[in-house]
């Protein structure tokens, strides 16, 4: 392609600037070759001319098209160069505030200065799983590339992070590590939180605040993460490499020392850090010489809690850790050592003390040397300098061997007992330094950097070669940069390290000396090497970044790294522990060397050649570094410090270039660029470019078509290659190709304007044309209708004059006529006069009669009119009162509820009376025998005497009976004189009581009249009472509290279900940690076991219905385990729940006081008359006896269930109180006090009978007695009598006190009424009656509730009395009888009226395990669903049940239940990502649970049953607490079903929501460059919208089949919406290729068949649309128009499901893809977000994928009676019998 055609006028160009690196120009006219200058134009409008060179002709590179600029991969522009890369990497980074850019295979990460969300769990789990390609760059997806070559090809990967001081290296490698941690689960316990705790501890030992950063590390390390055969995190092993020791004596200004020592120092006020003798920072002279002691932002004393929280973590233990920090303490205090005179050097001593030396031994060698000779040694003291750069040199050898010593301890602490099956190794390693004076750190920084790069230059050259014949296309050896003569420069022998080493070993060898010898072996023989002009002390080499002049001075020292040796000594004398295993490498290295020596003889000079330089040690562990690179396959990470001063997202171009070219990226490209850097498939090209072909050349074959398209538009064949899947292209190939499709669009849009233009134009000119006709017709009509109205008015003017004039000679000659004649008559009146004078009188009496009649007439008018009207008024008034009339009947009708109320009161005062009759009754009827037995007594007592006469012999016994009968004469005397006063109190109370209801009745009479007067007022009010319902406030009110109390339901259920699903979560894990104890110590299983609970009936039920949940799963019978300790939150939760039960059950005991006293009495004269016909002693006796046995059991049964309730150390969770559980026990509770106390009762009877039997001579005491008790029975009975009248009373006397205070009101209102207008006086006494009978009736339906609950209660306990009763009796009568006869009870239980199935299904003791095993575990639900009823196993599970209700087997109930959880548990657990089992399974437990409900008798549920169905309910068990067990059973299983869902669905979404292209032609494709994403066209086996259709109509019609409720249904859907939604717009916003104005229309139409497949389903009204809505709103964000103000507020008012940091994002990611859309400029952003500021939200940008809507299971009824259900023989359940 010639450069005429590129170069044209309007090309832009790039063109070097000193300033800004290179700057934008265009040409303002056509280049053409031969051109000296190209005329250009800058962005700001300047003009200038570029003189191009003649020798080479090189023009300015071009700039790519737009639509190219902004890119995630720089290999995907057009032109590859240094000006193109800067710029995307600037759009990116400023522009869209991207830090991640991908360059073929290496990631760029810039520094953004300002934390990002977008390193959070949602994130990793977004990446988790993804291409490279298909996400937006990040780090983490390199890790996930990482992870998935590792898992796929069974390799060694490693991560190399790189790049200078500041750029983020060590964040990049922590967040790496973190990503390993997150998406593996190790087998070890908390071994990834022991892996990222390496990383504050190496941060606190490590890095340093340097000039360029805050937390800059000062030494490289590699460290390996390794996994197991199940790509599990095993452990991790760390190597680190040149640490900065120096920085430990010296800091520049600006600088700290390492981050430890800071934290110490803030650290020293803590009691444990007392005895080291610490201060502040500016006290010590290695952390006070940098001036800048605090870093902002930067607390040192809560790093030190998280540096000794990560050494605990590692398994160092405390003691360890006090022996770190003491050696670093003294370090500080050596720092502060002087060189003086005098020896009493406090820090000397201080550290001599820490270091548990001796003082003067310390002091003598630092201020001292040893010499040795061949024939002695001398010791001589060294000068002050020397002895400074001695304790200086001491104290970083100390610090590198402890720093050496935590690292390996560290390593320790990850190494793992499992076999490592393979690794991932993350380097974060320093980058090329170039400084104004540069040593032997930086020489080495930058020899690490030449191996890296030529490793890393061979790696891409490898690939590109790879993908060239992956493709077979002809390829020439790409020219690329070769390091290794710098390598060799500096590692090859007669290198600058060999020297280096060969001068360390000459006795006077300096840094001069080896300058000099550097300068004559390598200046000539290497081009590398340069010797600077005005320096004989330093030398340069060429490094691939840039040239490098390194200072001489101190190589030699820091090379050797020399420590007097007499110091070392005198700390291995040391009784410090750890001190001493720092040198223990020391020890084992000179005993090796010794024992080697002595054999040889040369002791001292083999000793010196032992020890290792600085240098060898470096270059040995560089090479083992690159050997085991080059074993894995590396993935590069490289990153760019923006600028200097660390602005948040700020760009320095110098820098920024200056660092592309150190770090390889831009010899990336240049590779790139030498090859086909361009690259697109076939299907690609062939959407993209298919614009530029004509009909004709449109082939079936796309790739014969490419072809031949490529074939005309580029001449030169040399410009690209045809791979078998793809073109490559050559660089500014893609670049004029864009042009051409651009032009050639640019000219089928001008001819599309050119016709619609004219179109426009004949149309406008038509509608013109038909306007103008239309005018001149209307104008002319106008014209002559004028005309004809002219005409008209004329002819009308002239017969308007002629009749007007007409008129006026007409009404003169009247006029003149009238006048003559009054003339005439009033003369002849006069004539006549005097004529006639007698006429006057006539004429008098004439006008006087006529008058009176006038009047009469007027009188009788107003009479009658005063008639008609007071008959008006009087009908309209009898109108009103008909009306009223007619109101009061209705207002009768509608408080009929009160006049029932008053007769019911009236109907318990006579029931009163009667009672009280019957009491006067009883009294007279127990008068009478009482003077019966005062009767029987007298002649007892006379008998008594008769017997004394013949008697008198026994005189000593007649005293004692003479005091005991007085004694009971008295008691008589006593007992009759209570029985009179307990008469006149009856009497008193009858009158009492007669008083008190005629005060009543009265004042109910009363009540109706008051009641008729307000009836009269309210009559007008009917019409308006619905008006006034619907505008009422406080019914708003109430329906606002309902919604609230709703709202606060649905949260805590949603709480609670949280909770259970953590519950279960955790119960799984410990069942698995258990089965691997388990099968480690299969031996101590037996230890293991514990016994069944004694507990009696429903206690034993709900200590197993909980136990069972910790059972195992496979199992269908339950098992007796050892339950795991409860940890201290939840011993302390039960601990309250206990004192909570017992508050509630002490309360709940004074309220049944009442029953139990009524409940006491009735058991009494039951038992009186049960016992009066025993008179057989023996039989007596036996039935004390069975009943103190009786007793005994249930004291005991009572204890324990009170011991479970309140034991403290239990495992078991008490039940809440007012739950379900809490009331059957408490019911049972009460039950069993109660039959305790009627079982008392009938055995002090009993015994009272015995003693009377066996003593006959204690009759008369014993009648006594009983008489005696029969009067306190008969007082009791009175107190209780008068307490019932006293609440009656007290009732009565409380309604009559409510119907005053309403009656007050109804005065003051009807008072407050008669002085408003009439209208609002109707209205304000209508509301005061609507509220009073609204009152009224909710207090009448509350009594009735609680009347119908305890009638409920008191049928279930006279039922068990009753049955009781029976089963008593009935043993009885065997044992009297002495013949078997059985229970008239069970009888009737077992006997068949109907010859017609009952719903039960019998089966033996034993066959649970049967019966589950084939209908749960082994069931194949498909067959099942198809074939057979929908619930069918939760039909045959409740069956049995009923069967073992029905023969009153409790023990078969809880084992049955019991054993159906967990077969159903063990089943979801071994089947839980099969969608079908888990659906089949939660629809068949929610059936069971509906079905407990259904058939539990409780009124509420049999509302909804045939009368058969109510037949079938259960009898002698209350299982409310199942129904909740089953319900948490069901909410586990619905969380599986949804997790299984989102397995499923995950894969799929993605594809089909926004990767598939539904709509064809709508979208564009771009250039993606090496990184290769997931396209959008159709291919085969892609996934389509109808593919996720498919599937979930497949999940709709396997719910359905299984018959799972349809509420439930709709909820499962709600939440498959909800993963569609919120996984789509997370991978929108991670994904810039996304973001696009089509990629929004074709989301809104994936959006629309969703909704139609709802409505479809008739699935509308489950809520499901409403979750998309976040969805819907980011497609129209997409779509809408992003331009003025205006715009942003439509925005903001549109996207109000979409957070603000998500809009932002999906504006900033938005990018054109075809040349007419426009990008969003940052000042648009800038406005939407200060009109959002102020919302108050979230500010996570990624939605909840994992979140989970709270599940409710409403009670569905089943119209399936059970004696239908039929068992197929399929079931194997023969050995059931339907009864």
């Amino acid at each position: 392609m010639a450069a005429a055609e590129l170069y044209s006028k309007y090309a832009r160009v790039w063109l070097p600037d000193a300033a800004e690196v290179w700057k934008s120009a265009e040409l303002t006219k056509d280049y053409t070759p031969g051109d000296q200058t190209l005329s250009l134009q800058l962005e700001d409008g300047t003009k200038v001319e570029h003189k191009i060179d003649p020798r080479t002709n090189n023009l300015p590179p071009l700039r790519n098209p737009d639509i190219l600029v902004g890119e995630n991969d720089l290999t995907a522009l057009s032109y590859l160069h240094e000006p193109a890369v800067l710029h995307n990497l600037k759009v990116r980074f400023i522009d869209s505030r991207l830090i991640y850019t991908y360059c073929g295979i290496v990631l760029v990460a810039i520094n953004p200065y300002e934390r990002l969300p977008i390193y959070d769990a949602a994130i990793i789990n977004a990446y988790s799983g993804q291409n490279m390609g298909d996400m937006d760059p990040h780090i983490f997806a390199v890790a996930e590339e990482a992870y998935k070559q590792m898992a796929r090809d069974e390799r060694n990967q490693s991560i190399i992070v790189s790049g200078e001081s500041g750029a983020g290296k060590t964040v990049s490698a922590k967040y790496a590590m973190r990503y390993f941690a997150t998406v593996s689960s190790s087998g070890e316990a908390n071994v990834e939180e022991r892996v990222l705790a390496s990383s504050p501890i190496m941060e606190a030992l490590g890095n340093a605040k340097t000039t360029r950063n805050d937390n800059s590390s000062r030494f490289g390390k590699y460290i390996e993460i390794g996994f197991d055969t199940k790509y599990c995190i095993t452990g991790a092993n760390m190597r680190t490499y040149l640490l900065e020791k120096s920085r430990v004596v010296f800091q520049a200004h600006s600088e700290r020392n390492y981050h430890i020592f800071y934290q110490l120092c803030a650290s020293s006020h803590l009691p444990e850090f007392k005895a080291f003798r610490l201060g502040c920072a500016d006290d010590f002279h290695c952390t006070n010489q940098g001036q800048s002691p605090v870093i902002d932002g930067v607390d040192d004393a809560k790093e030190m809690c998280n540096t000794r929280r990560s050494f605990s973590l590692l398994g160092i233990g405390e003691s360890d850790q006090m022996e770190i920090y003491q050696i670093l303490s003294a370090i500080l205090h050596l720092s502060n050592v002087e060189v003086k005179d005098q020896s009493d050097d406090v820090h000397l001593m201080v550290f001599c003390d820490l270091m548990g030396v001796p003082c003067e031994e310390m002091a003598h060698w630092l201020c001292h040397r040893k010499l040795k000779t061949t024939t002695e040694t001398f010791v001589k003291p060294v000068p002050k300098i020397n002895a400074i750069y001695g304790r200086d040199a001491l104290a970083k050898h100390i610090y590198a061997r402890l720093f050496s010593w935590i690292v390996d301890s560290i390593n320790s602490a990850l190494k793992s007992t499992v076999k490592q099956h393979s690794f991932i190794g993350v380097l974060d390693i320093y980058g090329f330094e170039t400084f104004d004076i540069n040593s032997f750190e930086q020489f080495c920084i930058n020899y690490a950097n030449e191996k890296l790069q030529q490793q890393f230059n061979l790696h891409v050259f490898k690939l590109e070669q790879e993908e060239y014949m992956k493709e077979e296309i002809p390829w020439t050896l790409i020219d690329f940069y070769d390091n290794q003569p710098c390598i060799n420069l500096i590692e090859a022998k007669l290198g600058v390290l060999d020297l280096l080493d060969e001068e360390c070993k000459m006795p006077k060898g300096s840094d001069e000396t080896w300058a000099q010898k550097l300068y004559n072996t390598l200046l000539k023989q290497n081009a590398h090497f340069e010797k600077p002009r005005l320096s004989n002390r330093a030398f340069i080499i060429h490094h691939f970044a840039d040239k490098v002049e390194y200072q001489c001075v101190g190589f030699l020292e820091k090379n050797k790294d020399t420590v007097n040796e007499e110091q070392i000594n005198v700390l291995k004398k040391s009784k410090f522990d750890l001190l001493l295993k720092l040198f223990e490498d020391d020890e084992k290295a000179a005993n090796s060397s010794n024992k080697l020596t002595s054999s040889i003889g040369r002791a001292g000079s083999a000793k010196k050649d032992t020890k290792k330089t600085v240098g060898l040690q470096f270059r040995q562990s560089l090479h083992l570094l690159m050997e085991t690179l080059n074993a894995t396959t590396p993935h590069y990470v490289r990153c760019i410090k923006p600028n200097d001063h660390k602005a948040p997202f700020t760009l320095d171009p110098v820098r920024a270039v200056q660092q592309l070219r150190a770090c390889g990226i831009l010899e990336t490209i240049r590779i790139s660029a030498a090859g086909f850097p361009s690259r697109w498939t076939y299907q690609e090209f062939f959407s993209r470019y298919r614009v530029l072909m004509k009909q004709k050349d449109l082939l079936p074959d796309r790739k014969q078509a490419c072809k031949n398209l490529l074939e005309k538009l580029i001449k030169d064949q040399g410009k690209y290659q045809f791979g078998k899947n793809k073109i490559f292209f050559r660089a500014g190939q893609v670049a004029f190709l864009e042009k051409l499709r651009s032009d050639k669009l640019r000219m089928a849009c001008v001819s599309i304007q050119k016709t619609i233009r004219c179109w426009l134009a004949r149309k406008k000119y038509l509608r013109m044309r038909e306007s103008a006709i239309t005018i001149q017709k209307h104008v002319r009509g106008h014209q002559a209708r004028c005309y004809a109205k002219f005409l008209l008015q004329t002819r009308a003017a002239i017969i308007i004059q002629r009749n007007v004039r007409m008129w006026s000679k007409r009404k003169l000659y009247q006029q003149q006529r009238s006048a003559a004649i009054t003339v005439q008559c009033f003369w002849r009146a006069h004539m006549a006069r005097k004529q006639y004078h007698k006429a006057i009188v006539i004429q008098k009496w004439v006008k006087g009669w006529l008058a009176r009649q006038h009047y009469k007439r007027i009188l009788a008018a107003i009479i009658l009119l005063q008639s008609c009207v007071r008959r008006m008024r009087a009908k309209r008034e009898l109108k009103k009162l008909k009306v009223e009339a007619r109101s009061v009947e209705h207002f009768k009708k509608l408080n009929i509820g009160m006049e029932n109320k008053i007769l019911q009161l009236q109907h318990k005062i006579n029931e009163q009376q009667k009672e009280n009759r019957e009491l006067s009754e009883k009294l007279s009827v127990t008068e009478k025998a009482q003077t019966m037995e005062i009767e029987r007594q007298s002649s007892e007592i006379e008998n008594l005497r008769r017997s004394e006469q013949e008697t008198r012999a026994k005189a000593e016994r007649l005293p004692s009976l003479l005091e005991q009968l007085s004694f009971l004469q008295h008691e008589l005397e006593n007992t009759r004189r209570e029985k009179e006063d307990l008469e006149e109190q009856t009497k008193v109370y009858k009158e009492q009581t007669e008083q008190v209801v005629d005060e009543l009745n009265t004042k109910n009479n009363l009540l109706k009249n008051d009641v008729d007067e307000l009836n009269k007022q309210i009559v007008e009010q009917k019409k308006n009472m619905h008006k006034e319902n619907c505008f009422d406030p406080e019914i708003q009110t109430n329906a606002e509290n309902t919604k609230q109390l709703e709202q606060d339901l649905t949260e805590e259920r949603s709480r609670y279900q949280s909770l259970l699903s953590e519950h279960l979560h955790l119960e799984e894990r410990h069942r698995d940690l258990k089965e691997q104890m388990d099968l480690n110590t299969t031996s101590s299983k037996s230890s293991l076991k514990r016994t069944d609970s004694n507990y009696s009936s429903n206690s034993s039920e709900f200590s197993q219905s909980l136990g069972s949940t910790e059972g195992e799963d496979s199992s269908v019978q339950t098992e007796d385990e050892t339950q795991t300790a409860v940890d201290l939150p939840v011993l302390l939760k039960l601990q309250r729940r206990v004192k909570e039960l017992e508050q509630e059950k002490q309360s709940l005991w004074q309220q049944l006081d009442k029953r139990e006293e009524d409940q006491q009495e009735k058991a009494k004269v039951v038992e009186e008359q049960r016992t009066s016909g025993r008179a057989e002693l023996d039989l007596e006796t036996l039935k004390r006896q069975e009943l103190e046995s009786e007793n005994k059991k249930l004291k005991q049964d009572l204890n324990e269930l009170r011991k479970s309730l309140t034991n403290e150390n239990s495992d078991l969770v008490p039940p809440a109180p007012g739950s379900l559980p809490y009331k059957v026990l408490l019911e049972q509770l009460n039950s069993s006090t109660e039959e305790l106390e009627m079982r008392k009762e009938e055995v002090l009877l009993l015994r009272s009978h015995l003693v009377r039997q066996e003593a006959l001579k204690h009759k008369l005491w014993l009648a006594y007695e009983g008489l005696k008790e029969t009067n306190r029975l008969l007082e009791y009975q009175m107190h209780e009598q008068e307490r019932v009248h006293n609440e009656r009373y007290m009732k009565l006397v409380e309604e009559m006190n409510k119907l005053k205070d309403e009656k007050e009101q109804q005065q003051q209102m009807l008072a407050q009424s008669l002085l408003l207008p009439e209208d609002a006086r109707i209205e304000a006494s209508l509301k005061l009656e609507i509220t009073r009978l609204t009152r009224e009736n909710l207090e009448l339906l509350e009594q009735q509730e609680k009347q119908d609950k305890t009638i409920r209660k008191l049928k279930k306990q006279l039922k068990l009395y009753m049955k009781k009763v029976e089963d008593f009796e009935g043993n009885h009568k065997e044992l009297s009888l002495r013949s078997v006869v059985s229970p008239p009870g069970r009888a009737v239980n077992i006997t068949r009226k109907e010859k017609e199935y009952q719903g039960m299904l019998e089966y033996k003791q034993g066959d649970e395990s049967r019966l589950l095993k084939n209908l749960v575990i082994d069931l194949k639900p498909r067959g099942v669903a198809v074939s057979f009823t929908p619930g069918l196993p939760a039909y045959i599970i409740f069956m049995c049940v009923r069967y073992a209700d029905i023969v009153n087997d409790d023990q078969r109930v809880s084992t049955l239940l019991n054993s159906t959880i967990s077969s159903i548990k063990g089943v979801i657990k071994r089947r839980g990502n099969d969608f079908e089992v888990v659906s089949f399974w939660l629809a068949n437990t929610c059936r069971l649970m509906h079905c407990l409900k259904q058939y539990s008798g409780d009124e509420v549920f049999m509302v909804h049953n045939t009368a058969k169905q109510n037949e079938h309910c259960l009898t002698n068990f209350e299982l409310s607490e199942y129904q909740q067990v089953f319900g948490d059973l069901a909410i586990q299983i619905y969380r599986q079903l949804i997790k299984c869902m989102e397995d499923i669905l995950q894969h799929l979404i993605v594809s089909s929501m926004l990767e598939n292209e539904t709509i064809q032609g709508v979208l564009g494709s771009k250039p993606t460059g090496l990184r290769k994403r997931s396209t959008s066209f159709s291919e085969e086996g892609a996934v389509t919208m109808e593919v996720l259709l498919q599937r979930l109509g497949l999940f709709h019609t396997t719910m359905s089949q299984h018959g799972m409720d349809s509420d439930l249904i709709k909820q499962v859907v709600k939440q498959q919406f909800y993963i569609i939604c919120a996984v789509t717009l997370n991978h929108l916003l991670l994904r810039k290729d996304m973001c696009s104005w089509g990629k929004g229309l074709q989301i809104r139409y994936n959006v629309w068949q969703l909704e139609e497949w709802l409505a479809e389903r008739e699935l509308t009204d489950c809520g499901a649309k409403e979750t998309l809505e976040p969805l819907i709103q980011a497609a129209q964000l997409l779509q809408i128009k992003k331009k003025t103000e205006a715009d942003a507020q439509a925005i903001c008012n549109m996207c109000t499901g979409l957070t603000t940091a998500q809009i932002v994002k999906v504006l900033t990611l938005y990018t054109p893809v075809i040349e007419f859309e426009e990008r969003v400029s940052p000042s648009f952003i800038t406005t939407i977000k200060n009109l959002l500021k102020d919302r108050a939200e979230s500010s996570t940008l990624m939605m909840d994928a994992k979140k989970i809507f709270t599940v409710t299971l409403p009670f569905t009824p089943s119209s399936v009676a059970l004696d239908t259900v039929q068992i197929p023989s399929s079931l194997n359940l023969g050995f059931l019998t339907r009864i």
